[in-house]
């Protein structure tokens, strides 16, 4: 017999998303000691196609931005784990992408590259490389002060027709299942990233909009101040946590 229409199905899932929210605890941040990035929460298959080199289908995109890395053009090395950082001229933080345009178009005149265009993401995968191994050390001073805690208020702040939040989720219930994948505690350690169902790397930014479009919520454009402030959160939240980018997930 064939299967139940999808429409139901997905109020099924909602409504066993919404119980168990219901029956969890006040959201809580996840103590240092208890954070476990995304690769401990995956298959054994997958944690072994990530520390492959020669398997981990991000590599590709790390090898194009090596070609790029050489070019007159350049980026920024090693500065990854730092990131999103404050910047005097914006008055505000950016995140790494950002940074590495910046760079492209003030130091090589050369022109900014699109969101999720294949040059960036293979810019930022080889950038974020370098820093491979080393602790996520984001800058928390009076100036990041503010859109840290902006950005802490996106993470707890229920919004869409859901009505959930990111921390209801990631705090509350990770390790258990949604739809058959584990829940993971949302610490971008591996960013950018290849997810399996995307079949291709993309940026923090494109995983945090999906989750906005998840919860019905209406998704901010790439670059947005609240995404790199959600970043900023994302990254302090899982500070000394080291990086593993290119990651690889369901």
């Amino acid at each position: 017999m064939p299967g139940p229409p999808a429409l139901p199905l997905r109020r099924f899932v909602v409504t066993v998303i919404m119980a168990a929210i219901a029956a969890s605890a006040v959201a809580a941040e996840i103590p240092r000691a208890e954070r476990r990035s995304g690769y401990d929460l995956m298959g054994r298959e997958t944690r072994a196609m990530q520390d492959d080199d020669t398997a981990n289908p991000g590599m590709l995109f790390v090898l194009d931005g090596e070609s790029l890395w050489k070019k007159k053009t350049g980026a920024v090395k090693g500065v990854a784990a730092r990131y999103p950082a404050f910047d005097a001229r914006e008055g505000r933080p950016i995140d790494l992408e950002q940074r590495i345009n910046r760079c492209r178009v003030d130091r090589q005149q050369a022109p900014a590259l699109a969101w999720e265009s294949r040059d960036l993401l293979a810019l930022t995968a080889y950038v974020a490389r370098q820093s491979r191994g080393l602790p996520i050390d984001v800058t928390i001073d009076a100036r990041t002060q503010p859109f840290l805690d902006a950005g802490r208020a996106a993470f707890h702040r229920r919004q869409g027709q859901i009505n959930l939040s990111c921390s209801q989720c990631h705090d509350d219930l990770w390790g258990r299942k949604l739809a058959g994948s584990v829940i993971p505690q949302a610490h971008p350690t591996g960013y950018p990233i290849y997810r399996l169902e995307w079949q291709s790397l993309g940026s923090l930014q494109r995983r945090l909009r999906n989750c906005l479009i998840g919860t019905r919520a209406e998704a901010y454009e790439f670059g947005a101040p609240e995404l790199v402030d959600l970043e900023l959160y994302l990254m302090w939240r899982a500070q000394g946590m080291k990086l593993e980018s290119p990651g690889v997930r369901p």
